[in-house]
């Protein structure tokens, strides 16, 4: 296996996680690709396809709300595919539910996934960017981040405490040159969801009107490859015509 520098991408989906495993990958990293073993087959397809594209990829599927496998995930990565340089957290979790159906069982879960992993991760990769004073971590976050929108009691939740550790870590960990991004991305992206939900897709997508996952992709590569006399810690993503 090589020893290229690797980015980790926690939350590989169809198309934004996707787009940016492509992305890093033709930055000449590893990038290796974490969702839930159910969609192991995905992740492998993903994969290939990035292989077949001349990059370096490796599907790992792991449940990141879970300590022991998050860090037998990271401790894999460093021994057996290479030091880990970008770690990108990319966990959704959105989900709506008015505040008298909002279960605990519903709020704690969006909490581990749209947060808890994000620390989880966050913490492995410090371990090991810390000692060789590098590397970039960069969480996704939402319009949700900012403000609590109606019916989204517990995803603003989780994403108002991801920034949070995002601005934490940023501070504690920038004097030591790892770089800590939390990115807003503010408006519909151009997605599976987006496609079967949304009857106007093909019009919004001729005005510009969706997030291009590619474009978001692009915008991650440029924060891992700012220099370090003006690193942006945080950066907010959304169409012109989206109202803000």
């Amino acid at each position: 296996m090589s020893r290229k520098q690797t980015c980790l991408i926690i939350g590989a989906g169809d198309d934004t996680g996707a787009a940016i495993a492509r992305a890093f990958a033709r930055e000449g990293m590893t990038v290796c690709l974490v969702r839930r073993e159910r969609h192991a087959n995905a992740l492998e397809a993903l994969a290939q396809s990035i292989r077949d594209s001349g990059g370096d990829a490796v599907a790992m599927p792991a449940d990141a709300r879970d300590e022991d496998e998050m860090t037998a995930l990271i401790d894999r990565i460093e021994t057996e595919v290479g030091p880990l340089e970008v770690a990108v957290f990319n966990i959704g979790a959105n989900v709506r539910f008015g505040i008298k159906e909002t279960t605990a069982r519903v709020y704690r879960k969006v909490w581990e996934m749209a947060c808890f992993a994000g620390f989880l991760m966050g913490r492995e990769a410090a371990k090991r960017m810390e000692p060789r004073e590098r590397g970039t971590i960069i969480f996704t976050g939402a319009t949700a981040s900012m403000r609590g929108g109606v019916g989204y009691s517990a995803f603003a939740g989780a994403k108002h405490a991801l920034r949070a550790l995002a601005q934490s870590m940023g501070r504690e960990l920038g004097p030591k040159n790892i770089h800590v991004v939390h990115t807003l991305i503010d408006g519909a992206i151009d997605s599976n969801f987006i496609r079967e939900n949304v009857p106007n897709v093909d019009d919004l997508r001729d005005q510009d009107a969706l997030l291009n996952p590619d474009h978001i992709a692009q915008t991650y590569v440029m924060l891992h490859n700012q220099p370090r006399t003006a690193w942006t810690h945080e950066l907010d993503m959304r169409p012109w015509t989206e109202k803000w």
